[in-house]
């Protein structure tokens, strides 16, 4: 692992009239490392990805890749970059094996083995008109095509949207993985937070514009838990919400004989001032798969950590 910057943003901001869609964005992505950039439907990540490929001028602060400006210098960029988007760019009325010939012409990095080898693998017929495959073979060749331009970027905007669950699961336990083994680094937005968990080296979660996180995966799953203690009484629940403080409660929830919190500030330390000071015992602490985290961040009542 190096630690060499590949993908850096500093204050990026978005606006669209009056509306600011990316408010102030920095984060930084290196050399083979997976980044999955998580968000609600409008919360900036494809107008994030747009600016990331050089699609659109930020309102305002700067994005560089391998160093370079994405906006002034995008078709340089561009030369080590794939890219899947969210819907297949790709003329309705041609085939995988004319993309293939039209490859070999304007891209010396294309490859046309491993392109023709994942759509077998994927049953993806070659000379199939491409408005007349269904979406999850219309994804696989917006990937195969990526990918076989040896990519030293990777940019995959919901890259399992049409997928079935075979070819989900192909995508993010072993495509992704094996990319970043390999030193290419990997730039995505998902909905599939259950498929990710297990291949992201980072996480960044947006909600409206702002970054509420950018964290090491592992590192966002230590300090975020669900604490489950003995129901607390009229008189002691001033003291149990108190108490919660030392935890960064995000959401409680009271049941038959318990009351359960999610925490976003989990510690040994805190953790022990918790059980000091709670007019509870504690029953048991549990930690939370991403996409509960998520929820309990970016949902309607969630919390900033």
């Amino acid at each position: 692992m190096t630690t060499e910057t590949v993908v850096e943003l500093r204050e990026l901001t978005v606006r669209y009239g009056r509306m600011t869609a990316v408010d102030r964005l920095s984060l930084e992505v290196g050399k083979g490392r997976v980044y999955a950039l998580l968000g609600r439907n409008g919360s900036g990540k494809s107008s994030t990805v747009r600016c990331l490929l050089g699609q659109r001028r930020a309102s305002a602060g700067s994005l560089r890749i391998f160093g370079h400006d994405a906006w002034k210098q995008r078709l340089e960029i561009m030369e080590k970059v794939g890219v899947v988007p969210e819907q297949p760019d790709v003329p309705p009325e041609t085939n995988a094996e004319k993309l293939a010939r039209f490859m070999v012409r304007v891209s010396p990095r294309w490859r046309s083995r491993p392109f023709f080898d994942r759509l077998e693998t994927f049953g993806v017929p070659r000379s199939r008109r491409f408005d007349k495959l269904s979406k999850g073979q219309q994804k696989q060749i917006a990937l195969a095509l990526a990918l076989a331009s040896t990519p030293d970027l990777l940019v995959l905007d919901d890259p399992t949207l049409g997928l079935d669950p075979v070819a989900r699961r192909e995508l993010f336990e072993e495509l992704i993985g094996d990319l970043a083994d390999h030193g290419t680094t990997v730039f995505l937005t998902t909905h599939d937070l259950a498929g990710v968990e297990g291949i992201a080296d980072r996480v960044g979660i947006l909600r409206k514009g702002s970054l509420l996180v950018d964290e090491d995966l592992e590192s966002l799953k230590a300090r975020c838990c669900r604490v489950t203690c003995s129901a607390t009484d009229d008189v002691s629940s001033e003291r149990f919400a108190a108490a919660l403080d030392h935890l960064g409660v995000v959401r409680t929830e009271s049941m038959a004989g318990a009351a359960e919190a999610v925490v976003q500030h989990f510690s040994e330390v805190s953790f022990g001032r918790f059980r000091d000071e709670a007019p509870v015992e504690v029953l048991r602490v549990e930690s939370l798969p991403l996409e509960e985290i998520f929820i309990a961040l970016c949902g309607d009542n969630g919390g900033r950590p």
